[in-house]
């Protein structure tokens, strides 16, 4: 196996109970694994499953044992690598708040323009602009609005899915 640092989108299949994001986060924190991005929600409300999307990195082995590790977890029901199982589409949203007059008011509303980013608020002295797109096209507009004047920025994290008729469900070797 390579020692290459790589970066995965896991998702995980788990009981939606109380605790049991705490425990998939604490399997991270206690082997000293980082999230890079992390969503959480209720996919399933009859049979109380929610879809946890995580975005980890690290050497080939250290995802094997992450992905081993999450699925010994008591309320996991399934656990699918999408950068392994083939292509996948992945989104992020993003609130991305500038603080401008003049001249760069109106490059921020260009450039927004240029990314499709909508105006969700906006005041005499400032912008909300509303993002969706992959992550390194949110990063890109962050960081052309950052010498206009930005003041906040709130990402929703990585949702993700496999392109094509295959389902998480038919992935799993555990269902």
């Amino acid at each position: 196996m390579s020692d290459d640092i790589q970066t995965a989108v896991i998702a995980v299949l788990i009981e939606n109970e109380s605790g049991a994001l705490a425990r998939v986060v604490g399997l991270f924190s206690g082997r000293g694994y980082n999230i890079e991005s992390l969503t959480v929600s209720v996919v399933d409300p009859a049979q109380s499953l929610s879809r946890i999307t995580i975005v980890t990195s690290g050497t080939a082995m250290v995802i094997a044992q992450i992905k081993a590790q999450l699925a010994r977890l008591i309320p996991v029901h399934g656990v699918s690598d999408l950068t392994a199982s083939g292509p996948y589409v992945a989104r992020e949203m993003a609130l991305v708040k500038v603080v401008s007059h003049g001249e760069s008011r109106t490059e921020g509303m260009r450039i927004a323009d240029a990314f499709r980013a909508r105006i969700v608020d906006t005041t005499a002295g400032s912008f909300v602009f509303e993002m969706t797109g992959a992550a390194e096209k949110i990063d890109a507009f962050v960081e052309l609005m950052r010498p206009l004047g930005l003041a906040e920025v709130s990402r929703t994290g990585i949702a993700a899915i496999t392109r094509g008729p295959e389902t998480f469900h038919s992935n799993q070797e555990s269902f």
